[in-house]
């Protein structure tokens, strides 16, 4: 089967760490080319991939049939939508656009093309993410009560980036780390019923919203959804109880910290976490009461590419759609919106 000639449109960190080392990997992948407006680092990883001086070059290179909008968030519509228009398909980092109505212009304009458009949410194909997936589907816990997720950093320094502290559409650690933690927190339970949030700046001299706190309610249910730059000391990253039990696990998962290290990711032995960070499972099966760790599930984010070429090449729905990331923005515009009134706010739709 023809292998899917592919364009990426920034080769800063999520270029290199996050994208092309699995589009290289995936047979069914070629990295045809990288935009670099000055740089020639392409040459240095990937001496076979073009480098393109524009995006009109690459809109205008018919075998490009799928482009990875990995640019600054509020470029993202703009980029995308060109990119459609074009006819090709599209991979876009997260946050997925700036509004919910941007969001939903460009899943139509793809839908009205017959393209494929995905959101690039890596974290679903975590370690640590899929073993607190695998615990909850196999009903470890029984009815799920609590809910809390953490993405925590320690960090006092502002980014050397200026579209990430200054304050303007798409910046803010909601817009960088929350659709983490909202896209996994809707994977694991679905549509919740109102968002309250709480978006505060603490480091010195920041601009933008660097901790946040979202709760999202349920039924029964409560999850809250956590980041910030002042944790030295992480808490578990997935803290979660039911009727019967709990689970704790860290986010652990080593596929960052090893592409960052230059090392190519593979099929056989990629990212196994360390036995120290194995979670940590209470509860009873069978009137038993069991306390003891989890082997931990292994990551990889080829899983996602996999699923972009079994839905561009065999009509597969994508993993995460287009609707995925309008859904995650739904829950950023109703965190703001919280903040802003201090109060909850109530979803529609699902």
């Amino acid at each position: 089967m023809q292998p899917i000639n592919t364009a990426i449109l920034s080769f800063g960190l999520s270029g290199k760490v996050f994208h092309a080392p699995f589009i290289q990997l995936h047979p069914g992948f070629t990295l045809c080319g990288i935009w670099e407006r000055s740089k020639s680092e392409t040459k240095e990883y990937y001496p076979e991939a073009h480098i393109y001086r524009s995006l009109e070059e690459i809109l205008q290179d018919n075998s490009i049939e799928l482009v990875i909008v990995n640019t600054p968030t509020a470029t993202h519509f703009d980029y995308t939508k060109k990119v459609l228009q074009a006819g090709k398909h599209a991979v876009v980092e997260k946050a997925f656009t700036t509004t919910v109505a941007e969001a939903i212009e460009l899943k139509e304009l793809a839908e009205k093309k017959g393209l494929v458009l995905s959101v690039f949410q890596n974290r679903r194909w975590d370690s640590d993410f899929k073993t607190v997936q695998r615990i909850i589907k196999e009903n470890w816990l029984g009815e799920i009560m609590e809910a809390e997720i953490h993405f925590d950093r320690y960090k006092q320094e502002l980014s050397p980036k200026p579209h990430k502290e200054i304050a303007a559409p798409g910046a803010g650690i909601l817009n960088d780390l929350g659709p983490h933690l909202i896209d996994q927190s809707l994977v694991l339970f679905g549509w919740p019923d109102a968002v309250f949030a709480d978006l505060r700046k603490t480091r010195p001299g920041s601009q933008v919203d660097d901790y946040f706190e979202i709760l999202l309610y349920y039924p029964i249910l409560r999850v809250r959804l956590k980041s910030g730059y002042q944790v030295r000391e992480p808490f578990p990253s997935y803290v979660i109880h039911g009727r019967m039990g709990s689970f704790l696990k860290s986010r652990a998962d080593q596929q960052e910290a090893l592409l960052l290290q230059g090392a190519k990711p593979n099929l056989s032995d990629w990212c196994t976490e360390p036995v120290s960070e194995q979670g940590l499972l209470h509860t009873e099966k069978d009137g038993k009461l069991i306390r003891e760790k989890v082997p931990t599930e292994k990551g990889n984010y080829y899983g996602y590419y996999e699923t972009v070429f079994q839905s561009i090449r065999n009509g597969v729905p994508v993993a995460v759609s287009a609707t995925d990331g309008i859904r995650t923005m739904q829950i950023i515009e109703a965190a703001e919106q919280s903040s802003a009134g201090k109060k909850a706010v109530i979803l529609t739709g699902s």
